[in-house]
């Protein structure tokens, strides 16, 4: 692997699962491999468990980390031939340079803005240190995907799973705010790859990318979509062809437990509760969401060491 940007970097996603799961047995089994490499993580947003997971994940290897709010900084410039006499004050050309100088993996944290869907979809902040670094790029969640989140996804799947094909849904829920489509593009695209028996089910007006979900069933009866689920994965997101609006705010798809029966309730993490699911399935035996938020360490942790065996 000699990056990580999305889920196509993967070769072999059964394989990368089950190292994932061995490593979690010995996390410092290769605690010299990153022995002298650095991994400098840039943090355009906030963040809580991708921050952490990744810093551990790196530590868990050897690497040493540093950490850049990029909002502390320099206002960047990203477009090309732009004459810079406005707020920026640096070029992504010589940023991506100058830090790859001092990292051996860069980590970026970038969040689409929901306003430009050409431009959000161009991903120009993940792009372009991909086109001016010089060391491997990882990422911790851009504009269209996150591919970290889909991969501790499929681990979590794999280790909880009680039959060879689980039924797996997707299902939207409401929120206050509009959010992007990246958790839930990245999670679509990994279940088509896995040994799942996958749905999606949000209201009419909510359809992501055609070009992500292609072939994948898609129900908007939420009660009918859930029947016999194994897994329940939980996630708003905001309109894609009135890109980035809230165009429904109903409450009746708010997971409750009699939805959900069961299944193994899924979300990323952070959840509004009462909002986007109600505290009965969060505080039950049946949510994960906390052993999900564990395999974060070890989906960055395979992603890492593999990147580093390339290095």
């Amino acid at each position: 692997m000699k990056k990580y940007t999305n889920i196509n970097d993967i070769k072999n996603v059964s394989k990368i699962i089950q190292e994932a799961i061995q490593l979690k047995e010995t996390p410092f089994l290769f605690e010299n491999l990153g022995k002298h490499k650095t991994l400098v993580m840039l943090f355009f947003n906030s963040s809580l468990r991708t921050r952490l997971s990744t810093e551990k994940a790196a530590k868990n290897l050897g690497m040493q980390v540093m950490i850049l709010n990029v909002n502390d900084t320099w206002n960047l410039e990203f477009e090309d031939g732009t004459v810079m006499n406005l707020n920026s004050s640096e070029h992504v050309k010589e940023a991506a340079q100058v830090i790859s100088q001092y990292a051996d993996i860069i980590a970026i944290r970038a969040f689409s803005s929901l306003k430009n869907k050409e431009k959000d979809e161009s991903e120009f902040i993940l792009n372009s240190f991909i086109k001016y670094a010089t060391v491997p790029i990882v990422n911790m969640e851009s504009s269209t995907a996150h591919p970290l989140q889909a991969l501790t996804d499929a681990i979590t799947i794999e280790e909880l799973k009680t039959k060879p094909k689980p039924k797996v849904v997707l299902s939207w829920a409401p929120h206050p705010k509009a959010l992007p489509h990246a958790v839930a593009n990245s999670f679509v695209k990994m279940m088509q790859k896995t040994a799942v028996d996958f749905y999606i089910t949000h209201p009419k007006g909510y359809e992501l990318n055609p070009e992500i979900t292609r072939n994948t069933p898609i129900n908007h009866n939420q009660e009918e979509a859930l029947r016999n689920a194994d897994f329940v994965y939980v996630k708003n997101w905001s309109s894609y062809t009135d890109y980035g609006e809230i165009i429904s705010q109903d409450q009746n798809w708010m997971l409750t437990k009699e939805k959900i029966g069961t299944a193994k309730f899924m979300h990323c993490l952070p959840v509004r509760r009462n909002v986007v699911v109600e505290d009965s399935v969060l505080d039950s035996k049946n949510s994960v969401v906390i052993h999900e938020a564990n395999n974060r360490t070890y989906a960055a942790q395979i992603v890492l060491k593999k990147i580093i065996e390339n290095l």
